[in-house]
């Protein structure tokens, strides 16, 4: 490709972003993540059309510098190759003048992408990468980059920018308001908080198209899967079973894989696309953490919006995947660590530091049979005294109080006003 090309590529990007009116954009809380004057690279990963590109568009604009953009999702660079990036950039400088400040969105997409980026940070510039594969961002970045960089993990929608964005009050200050909450909450539950599924009548059609371009692109394309079929019906299987374990010997046995390491390779891939979320059991024993998982999904559209579902109607284990996604956007930038504990009993998710148990939370939609109410108290009594830990929390739909059982005090709460609060 010449440059005459990738001018053109260039000026036609250029006028996308230009047009762009980011006084509509819903605020997320990741914007607090970025340096702006650091030489470290401002990595962004999240599964597809979680709304990283816009995002870093948001940031850069709002703070009025001049930054170069490429695209690298545009079909028109589909066979890029890394010794191209240099025919490119003089071209993004022809387009954009002289500047430190350089987006590039999917970058993943051409091979050997981090080489040109650790040429460039040598150079003390500063760059904005957003990508979809944990696996080539995080792997690559952490082996090449050695440790320039800084990574900011975005998921969908919160609760709290779904209501934003659908204009919901959150103050809960009349009856109409406090009960049109509880409304967006089953919504939110029902359809995900994919930003452009928001506002979008065909939601079937625009998530079984993603997840399509997840299974190809983002996995099949770049690992080689061979069989991209069997790809497809294990990954429709494990989010038909979300919050549940994961045994890989018998999903290599559900799909007749010839082992157990190409059903482990696959999973992994699911995650690394971030269209699954793996929680380890907690366990002093390392082998233990390696071996005992949950498997989330990335956004509960996912669940409801495919042609594949068999899971609509379980809300408490959609609670608790809204949950545990909630949770991954509060501890990972505070270093905090997520497990979910199983011994007898169970509780859905522990939140450690440095192997310290800081908080034990329950999730259960409804508490009005005893017997829950009983399961689900005493799982976090015994969790107390086991790890040692006394901020103990049950979340659920329509309780709120404080209970105190055998010297233990339980703080049940809320589950909008929990997923309203921005703190762990």
């Amino acid at each position: 490709m010449q440059k005459e090309d990738f001018i053109r590529i260039l000026s036609d990007q250029k006028a996308e972003i230009e047009a762009i009116n980011i006084n509509k954009y819903c605020a997320r809380r990741e914007e607090e993540q970025f340096d702006f004057d650091s030489t470290l690279a401002q990595i962004v990963i999240g599964v597809r059309r979680c709304g990283k590109s816009t995002l870093c568009i948001k940031v850069l604009k709002q703070k009025n510098i001049n930054f170069i953009y490429v695209n690298f999702d545009d079909e028109r660079l589909s066979s890029l190759t890394k010794d191209d990036l240099n025919v490119l950039l003089e071209a993004a400088y022809i387009v954009y003048g002289d500047t430190d400040y350089m987006f590039f969105d999917e970058i993943q997409n051409v091979p050997q992408w981090h080489l040109f980026i650790n040429r460039l940070l040598r150079q003390n510039l500063h760059l904005f990468i957003t990508g979809s594969n944990a696996k080539l961002l995080s792997g690559e970045l952490s082996t090449y980059l050695t440790g320039r960089y800084n990574e900011i993990v975005l998921f969908p929608f919160s609760f709290a920018e779904y209501c934003s964005v659908k204009h919901i009050d959150t103050e809960q200050k009349t009856t109409k308001s406090a009960a049109l909450l509880t409304k967006a909450l089953a919504e939110y539950l029902a359809d995900g908080g994919l930003p452009e599924t928001v506002n979008v009548k065909n939601k079937r059609k625009y998530v079984m198209s993603l997840l399509n371009s997840i299974i190809k692109k983002d996995i099949s394309q770049r690992f080689k899967i061979r069989y991209t079929e069997a790809l497809n019906n294990m990954a429709n299987h494990l989010i038909n079973n979300f919050s549940q374990e994961v045994v890989i010997n018998k999903l290599k046995d559900i799909f007749s894989f010839g082992s157990s390491h190409t059903a482990e390779n696959y999973y992994s891939h699911l995650k690394e696309a971030y269209l699954l979320l793996g929680l380890k059991k907690f366990s002093f024993k390392s082998r233990e953490r390696i071996y005992n998982e949950k498997a989330y999904v990335v956004d509960l559209s996912f669940v409801s919006q495919r042609t594949d579902n068999f899971s609509a109607e379980n809300w408490g284990w959609r609670l608790e995947n809204a949950v545990y996604v909630e949770l991954l956007r509060r501890c990972n930038p505070l270093s905090l660590d997520i497990f979910y504990a199983k011994d007898g009993y169970e509780i859905d998710f522990l939140v450690t530091q440095a192997g310290h148990t800081e908080q034990l939370i329950q999730v259960c939609w409804s508490l009005s049979s005893k017997k829950t109410y009983n399961r689900e108290v005493n799982a976090l009594v015994k969790g107390a005294e086991k790890y040692h830990c006394e901020d103990l929390l049950l979340i659920t739909m329509n309780d709120a109080s404080v209970v105190e059982i055998g010297g233990h005090k339980i703080k049940i709460v809320n589950a909008e006003w929990w997923f309203l609060e921005d703190k762990v």
